[in-house]
Formats: C-alpha cells, structure tokens, sequence
C-alpha cells in the first residue's frame, strides 16, 4: 500500500500519469536504495555528532555568540581607567585570586619584590549583546577572577608582583571574523592593553625588570605588545622572560625563543592537545616549547617529570604524574591524562587549551623563579663590573 502510495506520488511530481509496472517497480527498488543510503548518511552524522560534540557544538555556539548588529552601530563601553583599582583584576596591594597558592606551596613575600608580572587575561566574555565586553559585565569579571586568576595568575605570584588589567576584551566571535568587525574588535581590545601596559610601566613598574604573560586572547595581544612596545626598545633590557601561551604565536614578534630553563629575555609558548584531536589551535612553524624540559626541540618529558597539577576548581591539592608532554609539528603533545580533574574540553575532544597552565603549574612556577633569579644574579654581576671600573678608573685617574 505505502509503495503504491509512494508510487503515484512520484507520478504526480514527476508528471507522469501512466507509470508502467515495470518503470512501478524500477522506481521502488531505486527508492529503497536511496532510503537504505539516507537512513546510514543520518546514522554516520549521529555517530559523529556523538564522537565529535565538542567541535560541533562549538561551532553551533559560534553562531550562537555572533552580534546582530555590526561594530560600528555597537554602544562602545567607556574605556578604563588603569589609575582606577577597580579596573585590574590583580594588583599587589588588593587581595585577589592571583594570590591564591597550593595547598604546601610557601612563598616568602619579600622575595617577590624585585620582578613585575604584567598578565593579560584569556577571553572570558562570550555574550552576543555586544563586541567588547562593557567593564561591568559581572559574568566575564566573576570567570576572569574565579577562573583565570586563580587557575593562570597565579602560578607567578611566587616569582613576582602580579598587575592584570580588565580591558575591554573582544567577545569570543571575534576570532571568527578577524577580517571584518571582529577584527575592529580586538583592535580596541588591544589598545586597551596597550594603555593598562604604558601606565603600569610609568606609574607602577619603578624601572622593575618583568615578565609579560598571558593567554589564548592575552597571548594574542601579549605578542603583538611584545613587538611593538618591548623589543627593540630600551624596556627589551628589562624583559625577565615572556609566556603567551595557549595562541598561535610564530616567533616574529623579535623576541628570542627560550631553549634553557633559566635563559633571560626569551619567550616560551605552547598549545596543549593530543595527536588526535579535532581541533588544533597551533599552526605549523609555531613556536613548542615543552613546559617541562623548557627545550624547543622534540624530546618527550615523562608524567614522572612534572612536578605537579592542579584545577583549583577541584580543590588546592596538586596532583602528581598527570601527564608528560613533547612538542611535535608545533603541538605539545599529551597523552594519558592521569586525573578526572581535567575534562572540560570546549574546544573538542583530545584539545587541553582550558589547561595550558593547570597542567604544568608547578613546572612553570618553579621556572619563572628559576628565570627571575638567573637575571637578578646576572644584573648584580653587571652592576659589580660596573663598580669595579669605576673605582679603577677613579684609581688611575682616567
């Protein structure tokens, strides 16, 4: 009956009102393929729908998270004040997730004098309402606070003073757009950053050496200020170290590539993923360095070798022998994940950028301690020269 039925229909689409019994049943056994062929196409796009939710479903919150209207006719929210403390989310005198430590981590407060943090945030406002987060966006201040602070910040505040600004950050669609308003986006974000930067180093800096970090969205401005602010200039001289992590970062911004654990005015950068993730965030020829052996070159560190991780999420412990890593075609490759405390993956299965920093925080806590106290002995050293020749030129008379 449903084949008749089917039948005529076919008829009437095609206008074919004298349909033979043997055109009848050739149209019913290609329609039977066709419909065996459908029902496995729908069943292999659930299957990966299954499989791949992450990439799909980021994808799908893309287009969910773009504004209806354009940059131009957006309600640009007012710039921030850097002289206002409410327009960082870390300073050295407020307390605030950046002085968050794990549980048996001691820090002696006066050791941590000398070297500045300036640490530019990763993207934390994801709302269509607007293409720049309006600095009183709560949600976005709550996750840069709660999240990135704790979880990211804090991981130099054993080394260093922490400054990290609020700005105006490009909502999270903008990388999708990088051509067109997205574009425009990240520029105001950007010269946001730029300003927090020119104050910190005029008004609260002191002529302090520093460490520029920061990441996903922060590396990507970290890079471009790294360029256009610190290389090249009389402030390259100050720079202890840098780490734009979790961004495509190529090594073009004149900064060196750091291949030892304690050398100085370098940068490190790397995106965390295993071999077969969906998505990967890093391009060929970007710099890897692996946070653990603080080499560019392909050697595999052991879990054995991490000295520690944590998502402050679930709890302050640190946990031992998480992962190991090694960079390879320009990825920090991971594998084995030895924790369920690691598994929120909007990016897709098998990508880690959520935990560029959690997995390796002791890793990276002991070398920002290892870098800063490289440089300061290095600066006594220059500053002893310099006194001896000025007390032998004073000897001599010349």
């Amino acid at each position: 009956m449903r084949s008749k039925l089917f039948i005529s229909m076919l008829s009437a689409v095609y206008s074919a009102p004298n349909v033979s019994e043997i055109e009848a049943t050739l149209l019913e056994e290609s329609m039977k393929k066709f419909l065996i062929g459908l029902g496995i196409t729908i069943a292999v796009l659930v299957i990966l729908g299954i499989v791949f939710r992450g990439p799909l479903m980021m994808m799908a919150g893309m287009a969910f998270m773009q504004p209806d209207h354009s940059f131009a006719d957006d309600k640009t929210a007012p710039a921030p004040d850097y002289a206002n403390p409410e327009h960082w989310a870390a300073l050295p005198e407020l307390e605030d997730s950046a002085d968050v430590v794990p549980d048996g981590v001691f820090i002696d407060p006066s050791s941590t004098k000398d070297v500045d943090v300036f640490f530019i945030h990763p993207t934390t406002y994801v709302s269509p309402n607007h293409w720049n987060q309006p600095l009183t966006d709560e949600t976005a201040n709550k996750m840069t606070d709660d999240w990135v602070m704790r979880d990211q910040a804090s991981v130099f505040n054993g080394c260093c003073q922490v400054y990290a600004p609020r700005y105006r950050q490009a909502t999270l669609y903008s990388f999708q757009d990088q051509n067109g308003d997205g574009g425009k986006a990240l520029e105001l974000a950007y010269q946001d950053v730029r300003a927090a930067f020119n104050y910190f180093i005029s008004e609260r800096n002191n002529g302090r050496p520093f460490i520029i970090a920061g990441h996903s969205q922060g590396a990507f401005h970290a890079d471009r200020l790294l360029k256009e602010a610190v290389a090249g200039k009389a402030l390259q001289q100050r720079l202890v170290a840098a780490y734009p992590i979790g961004f495509s970062i190529d090594g073009s911004n004149g900064i060196d590539v750091c291949t030892s654990a304690e050398q100085t005015g370098c940068q490190v950068s790397w995106n965390t993923n295993t071999a077969d993730a969906m998505v990967i965030l890093a391009q060929p020829g970007d710099i890897c360095v692996n946070p653990i052996t603080w080499t560019a070159d392909a050697t595999a560190a052991t879990p054995s070798a991490n000295l520690g991780s944590i998502s402050f999420g679930n709890g302050d412990v640190l946990e031992q022998n998480v992962t190991g890593a090694q960079c390879l075609n320009s990825q920090l490759l991971v594998e084995d994940i030895n924790s369920d405390n690691f598994t929120l993956m909007p990016f897709g299965p098998g990508n880690y950028h959520m935990y560029d920093y959690s997995f390796f925080h002791m890793n990276i806590r002991t070398n920002a301690r290892a870098r800063v106290s490289a440089y300061l002995q290095a600066q006594q050293s220059t500053q002893a020269d310099d006194e001896l020749m000025r007390t032998l030129m004073e000897e001599t008379g010349a």
